[in-house]
């Protein structure tokens, strides 16, 4: 019998059977419109051109979750569905591996390397099944260990999420700050240095200076976030949603009184944002 046949706790009664007739309609769709008379648009894009959209639907489905609203966060799971399964069929295309090979393949890793789950091993903390998944990685499936911790990390993360894991990762092995007064003394530290540096740029017109120093003052404020338990990802699109929530505001109740947006009309469009935050609260 397969490793998946010896799967046990099933799913309720016919949930596994609607799934997979769901995914079958979904691939017959994809193929669809990848046919050679299917949709134009669909037929030019390639793995590559699809990568932002990718991103794109991460993030929604993100922010879906965060409202708690599980229509939403229904759609916006099918909608990477989609880009999951159109970028597996373009490969299918080119010849290179099947959708299924690739379902096939996450479903044996996973059963692979939980054999708490599976089979008899035993790891009853998530940080003995971390290392459990580790060891599974190494020693049976070859995988060659990382010269350094910070390999794990992709190179291809957006910059903001990729410093907030290399810094858990380094934290992982004992560096990091051991009290949070030192990390919020570093971030004024690096503040203090770009407005430094921005002063010197506007002196002698180099950049590269003033550059350096907003990174590592960026670089600070996501440490201080991960410090104090916060995902600055999260955060920071929190507060991307705050401000375009309020600033619709601001156009909205600008068109209402027949004045348009500029910096000449700052002091009444300060008094509107003000306006919207004494609203959401």
């Amino acid at each position: 019998m397969s490793a998946r046949g010896e799967t046990q706790g099933a799913p309720p009664e016919g949930a596994a059977a609607r799934a997979g007739t769901a995914f079958a309609e979904l691939y017959r769709v994809v193929a669809r419109l990848r046919a050679p008379d299917g949709c134009p648009w669909d037929r030019e894009q390639t793995p590559r051109s699809l990568r932002g959209g990718l991103v794109e639907e991460t993030y929604e489905l993100i922010e879906a979750i965060d409202e708690g609203d599980a229509e939403h966060i229904r759609e916006e799971a099918g909608d990477l569905f989609l880009l999951a399964t159109m970028i597996s069929y373009m490969h299918e295309e080119a010849g290179e591996f099947r959708v299924d090979e690739a379902l096939d393949g996450i479903a044996e890793k996973l059963i692979r390397r939980h054999p708490h789950v599976f089979g008899d091993a035993k790891a009853e903390t998530p940080d003995k099944v971390l290392k459990q998944w580790q060891e599974i990685k190494e020693k049976v499936e070859g995988r060659r260990p990382k010269n350094s911790i910070l390999d794990e990390v992709p190179r291809a993360l957006p910059p903001l999420e990729r410093a907030y894991k290399v810094q858990k990762k380094a934290a992982k092995v004992g560096f990091d700050w051991p009290r949070s007064e030192e990390v919020w003394a570093k971030a004024r530290e690096e503040l203090a240095e770009a407005e430094a540096a921005c002063e010197a740029a506007a002196r002698s017109g180099d950049h590269a200076a003033l550059e350096a120093e907003i990174g590592d003052l960026l670089f600070s404020i996501v440490n201080l976030a991960r410090w104090l338990g916060v995902d600055p990802a999260l955060a920071l699109s929190r507060t991307n949603e705050k401000f375009t929530r309020r600033f619709r505001h601001v156009e909205r109740r600008m068109a209402e009184q027949g004045r348009e947006l500029s910096a000449g009309e700052m002091r009444l469009m300060d008094e509107l944002w003000e306006e919207a935050k004494r609203a959401e609260h």
